[in-house]
């Protein structure tokens, strides 16, 4: 079918023009959208040149073009059926199907433009588990104010859209109904074929994919780039294919390469920490806690005092790192043993999380009580649904507390949670061992606290959640539990404090791990490296209990047991040893750091390691 023909045509000229249009104009608005975020995030792009927004609208192109065809196939089905009737009701589905593209398309550019600062990666589904789950909570972190102006924005911009696609696409009068119909739609239906050109982005083998708008050393460039419609788009698409994901290696390699970084049979000299065999064990999850708080560890002395203090008295691991960046994914990996992944959350399927393995359960098998304490929502991210399925059963959330102590953003504050579990301590008789975890949830955006020591907002919400735990302790060292407790610390998540470490440096996830208690043997420091996955190994070996079956955790105090610490994020790996530092961006198929005397040992250890992780979501 020639252009001659076709153009000859008038009727299926103009078609064949608005299935173009409708195309062009979809890229135009993808296009803008990139000089418009980096405008509104300008501070961080100050050093940019002229050229760096332009190689940015250039290299992100791809994929405007791709999401661009998506969206057009539907318009350009219904153009071919406008070839056969002059129906109003097609004209009707026209203007719903836009005026949906442009409330989609509001809510995506308006939240992801909202949402970079605090995550510093664009759109996922991250956020869809957190709004389907728990709305109230979802929202917690900002102020109503931010809320209103988003939503405001959210409106402004989608109601933009759907005016411009009402005046450029929506026609007043129904399309003639062309003499040749069938050569119009055998046109249209060739145009819509080849949209898949640019959907698949051309024809070699890789499909379109987000990483292929990296071209810089610099990401917030490459994430300048990136469509956040797409990058939605295809996170939501990789939900639940996980046995295709991270293929780096044939199934033997991975596996080989697997077997060095497992847990190694126990040896004689590893040091028991605990002077009694059943302690109560007390874990206190520390929302947002990093390092950089506490003097002992390097960090600012004047923040977390009092776990500084505590430092002195307990076991410090000065080499420790959190799995992830929320604490969904921080919760498996600390109770679980059990890696946090760079795509999804596993916390999101109760089917999969019930089949994994946890400490509770361990330590419900020989007798010990079970609770869990947490002035927020236990719904939040199917939080309630995995806690049951571990065996814990009592969970002590924001319904357990009087309406007028629910004052944060996140439901009670710290203080009064600590208050709770001080007045159930006192009440139990305690003639079975406990196993207790409170979260703390004060530390966390807004830094609203009920606190007031230093000047700067969010350093005080840290110090106001030491303040609660320097309480707490000194009111339980006066009780008979104490001396047969051990008080694990740990943060859920990589540090919210101190602001401007990127998300590819390993600083960014390095946490305090201390144990304190009166069945603490002596104060010791333990420099070997590991992360919030080798807790299960490490408690349940001192605890003389079996880990085998947790696959993935090791005991850090095993001479004979890889040390090192595994990180994720929504678009990297870290593999983190003494002598090599190794950060992988998933997206960009890039390294992006490779440090230290062994430089180049970790990268290969990391990918099979993600692999295998996958491999292992895959098939439960």
């Amino acid at each position: 079918m020639s252009a001659f023909y076709i153009f000859k045509y008038p009727h299926m000229k103009r078609r064949l023009i608005q299935f173009i249009t409708t195309y062009l104009l979809l890229v135009l608005i993808f296009l803008l959208q990139k000089p418009l975020f980096m405008a509104y995030y300008h501070t961080l792009y100050t050093n940019t040149s002229v050229s760096d927004w332009f190689r940015v609208i250039w290299h992100g192109l791809p994929l405007d073009l791709s999401l661009a065809g998506y969206l057009t196939i539907i318009p350009g089905l219904l153009l071919i059926v406008t070839a056969w009737t002059k129906s109003d009701v097609i004209r009707q589905i026209r203007r719903i199907y836009f005026l949906i593209v442009s409330i989609l398309m509001g809510c995506i550019f308006i939240g992801d433009l909202g949402l970079y600062s605090y995550w510093g990666f664009r759109l996922d589904s991250t956020p869809l588990f957190y709004l389907t789950s728990s709305p109230k909570d979802a929202i917690a972190s900002v102020s109503f104010w931010v809320v209103l102006a988003g939503v405001v924005a959210t409106a402004v911009y989608a109601g933009l859209l759907y005016l411009i696609f009402s005046l450029i696409l929506i026609r007043k009068q129904p399309l003639k109904i062309p003499f040749h119909r069938i050569s119009a739609s055998l046109a249209l239906l060739l145009a819509i074929g080849l949209l898949f050109i640019p959907i698949r982005g051309g024809f070699s083998v890789s499909t379109m994919n987000v990483g292929k708008v990296y071209f810089s050393s610099n990401q917030l460039l490459n994430h300048a780039a990136i469509n956040p419609c797409f990058s939605l788009m295809e996170s939501l698409s990789r939900e639940t294919d996980f046995a295709n994901q991270y293929r780096f290696y044939s199934p033997q390699q991975a596996d080989t390469i697997f077997a060095q970084l497992t847990d190694k049979p126990a040896t004689d000299s590893i040091p028991q920490l605990f002077n009694t065999q059943r302690p109560n064990v007390l874990m206190i999850v520390l929302e947002g806690f990093s390092s950089h708080l506490m003097g002992s560890l390097g960090g600012d002395s004047t923040i977390a005092v009092h776990l500084d203090a505590l430092a002195k008295e307990g076991i410090l691991f000065t080499n420790f790192y959190a799995n992830s960046f929320r604490t969904d994914r921080g919760l498996v990996a600390m109770i679980s043993g059990y890696p946090a992944q760079p795509t999804t959350s596993i916390m999101k399927y109760p089917r999969k999380t019930q089949s994994i393995p946890s400490i509770p359960t361990s330590l419900k098998k020989v007798g010990y009580e079970l609770q869990y304490y947490y002035g927020g929502d236990a719904d939040f991210t199917n939080m309630r649904s995995y806690l049951v399925g571990t065996g814990i059963e009592k969970i002590v959330c924001d319904k357990d507390f009087a309406l007028s102590e629910r004052s944060g953003k996140w439901g009670a504050h710290d203080h009064l949670v600590f208050n709770r579990l001080l007045t159930d301590l006192k009440q139990e008789n305690n003639r079975k061992p406990f196993f207790k975890i409170l979260q703390t949830s004060s530390s966390h955006e807004p830094f609203e606290v009920p606190y007031q020591r230093l000047p700067n907002k969010k350093a005080n919400a840290f110090a106001y959640a030491d303040s609660c735990v320097g309480d707490f302790i000194r009111q339980f060292k006066e009780m008979p539990g104490w001396k047969n407790t051990v008080v694990i610390f740990v943060p859920d998540h990589m540090g919210a404090y101190p602001e401007g470490i990127s998300n590819e440096d390993p600083e960014r996830y390095k946490i305090p791990l201390l144990l304190v208690g009166g069945a603490i043997k002596e104060p010791l420091k333990v420099t070997a490296y590991g992360s919030q996955i080798d807790i299960a190994a490490t408690l349940l070996a001192q605890l003389k209990l079996p880990h085998e079956q947790f696959t993935f955790s090791k005991n850090m105090l095993n001479p004979a047991s890889p040390h090192f610490a595994f990180f994720t994020h929504p678009n990297l790996f870290g593999m983190i040893t003494a002598d090599n530092k190794a950060v992988f961006n998933c997206e960009a198929n890039s390294i992006a750091l490779d440090e230290g005397k062994s430089k180049g040992t970790n990268l290969p250890k990391g990918k099979a390691y993600l692999q295998k992780l996958y491999d292992d979501i895959a098939k439960r």
